[in-house]
C-alpha cells in the first residue's frame, strides 16, 4: 500500500495495522523518518508531489523491491504539505519470510524515496526558504543497489 497524505500520521498505529494477522512472514522491518529542526534553521519542511504521478513512480520501485527481495508485502506512507520538526515524514514497512530480505527491502525503498522519488522539498526558517536537493551521500546510498545482486 502506498499513501501520500497531508495529514499527520502515527507510525506506531501504521506498524500495528501492518503486523496484524501476519502468520506466514518471519520478519517485519520498518523505518520512520522525522523532520529535523536543523539547530533552529528549519521551522517547517514543505514537500510537494504530483498526485497520481508520484504514487505511480513509487509503485514502480515498490514492485522492484517485492521481486528483488521476495517481499510478501510492504507499506509506504509519505507526508506532503507542511511538516513541523519532530513530525513523521515517511514510514516504510516490509514483510518477508526472513529478516535480511525485510531489512534490505526497507533500506532499498528508503534510499529511493530519499534520492529519486518525485518530491520537491523546501525548508522554511528564520532566514527564509531554501530548496533541498539530495546530498552526495544519498546518491552514494542508492548507487550501491546497482552493484548488489538480488538474493
Amino acid at each position: 500500500m502506498i499513501t501520500l497524505t497531508d495529514q499527520p500520521f502515527d507510525p506506531g498505529d501504521l506498524l500495528s495495522a501492518f503486523c496484524a494477522g501476519r502468520i506466514e512472514v518471519g520478519a517485519i522491518a520498518s523505518f520512520t523518518g522525522l523532520a529535523r529542526a536543523e539547530a533552529g534553521a528549519t521551522t517547517t519542511l514543505e514537500l510537494e508531489a504530483y498526485p497520481g504521478f508520484t504514487e505511480a513512480e513509487i509503485g514502480k520501485i515498490a514492485e522492484q523491491a517485492r521481486a528483488r527481495f521476495a517481499v510478501d508485502d510492504l507499506m509506504i506512507c509519505h507526508r506532503v504539505g507542511k511538516i513541523g520538526p519532530g513530525e513523521p515524514v515517511v514510514f516504510v514497512a516490509t514483510a518477508a519470510r526472513h529478516r535480511r530480505a525485510a531489512f534490505e527491502a526497507c533500506d532499498f525503498l528508503m534510499d529511493y524515496l530519499k534520492s529519486k522519488a518525485p518530491f520537491w522539498k523546501k525548508e522554511h526558517g528564520p532566514d527564509g526558504a531554501r530548496w533541498i536537493e539530495p546530498r552526495a551521500e544519498d546518491h552514494a546510498d542508492i548507487s550501491r543497489w546497482d552493484k548488489e545482486t538480488p538474493r
